[in-house]
């Protein structure tokens, strides 16, 4: 049986952790595609990969390009072309350089790979994956954002920051777009069952709840030229491999809502079960009065993002 073809759109911080999560896990062959001036740099970081190789014995082969056509027939595309956040920017300020690679990928991708299962990491998100979905006409079902996925994974690690307890214990959920405004469902949340409203002040719970919705700000600051990288990587990793390996994992994702949770039409955080179907079902769950009030305004952020795009 052939290998998994994976193609990462993107060769930089994320594009080079995308690639040696991907060889750690022998989840399929790997190709880093970049801009012609980048060509050194994934060429060189893909060698790098390889030359790792025999030390733990990842048998997959890895390889840097600046041609498109060396995409072709890929499984799965995982997008992060695009500038990062710098201090003092939100998403938003991203759009407009942004918006015209992915456009420009979008139409590679629907040429050179147009079968493949997408995930777009590239912020503005939820903007990005709506113009990557319209400009390439990929079913909804192939393509999807990867959001909740990065923000349920900050929330769990402060819980369990907060609480000394395993992360691996740690269940919960972040709901609606990838920026400040989205939505942390603290009421289901749970340590190794135990509700953590049990376990944690709800002083403190709220307080966590803001950490989440700016912590990718927080590492933009400390990092002070550029934005998160490992735990974006290991997360847009979690739902490829749930995808190839037909896991069907209920993973918070990007998804195109058609009348779920009363949105029709929008790319934003839903529970979405991935499988070799790609985004096969979003998994609506009923939301108390203040959370339906938080999931409509995310959603108006979103609405205005999307309109920028003029698509």
């Amino acid at each position: 049986m052939a290998r998994y073809k994976i193609a990462l759109i993107g060769g930089g911080q994320i594009g080079g952790n995308l690639a040696l999560i991907a060889a750690e896990k022998e989840l399929g062959d790997i190709v880093i595609f970049d801009i012609p001036k980048m060509e050194g740099i994934v060429k060189g970081k893909a060698l790098d990969i390889m030359q790792l190789r025999p030390h733990d014995g990842y048998d997959v082969n890895i390889n840097g390009t600046s041609d498109y056509k060396d995409i072709e027939g890929s499984d799965v595309i995982v997008i992060t072309a695009g500038i990062p956040r710098k201090p003092g920017m939100d998403r938003e300020d991203l759009m407009s350089i942004n918006l015209d690679i992915m456009k420009d990928v979008a139409k590679n991708v629907k040429e050179y790979a147009p079968d493949s299962f997408v995930i777009v990491i590239s912020n503005p998100l939820d903007a990005m994956v709506y113009t990557f979905y319209k400009v390439s006409g990929f079913s909804k079902n192939n393509v999807v954002g990867m959001a909740g996925a990065l923000d349920s994974g900050r929330f769990r690690t402060f819980i369990a920051m907060e609480t000394g307890y395993s992360v691996q214990d740690i269940t919960c959920m972040v709901l609606g777009g990838h920026g400040d405004s989205m939505v942390p469902i603290t009421r289901l949340a749970t340590v190794g069952g135990v509700p953590l409203t049990d376990i944690v002040s709800a002083e403190r719970l709220t307080e966590i709840e803001d950490r989440t919705r700016f912590a990718g700000g927080e590492i933009v600051k400390l990092l002070g030229n550029g934005s998160a990288y490992y735990a974006p990587a290991q997360c847009a990793m979690e739902m490829a491999e749930s995808y190839l390996k037909d896991k069907k994992r209920v993973i918070p994702c990007a998804a195109l809502c058609e009348g779920e949770f009363g949105i029709d039409g929008y790319f934003i955080g839903v529970p979405t079960v991935i499988g070799c179907g790609g985004v096969e079902k979003i998994l609506e769950i009923k939301l108390n009065a203040d959370e339906r009030s938080m999931l409509n305004n995310t959603l108006d952020v979103v609405k205005k993002t999307v309109s920028e795009t003029c698509l």
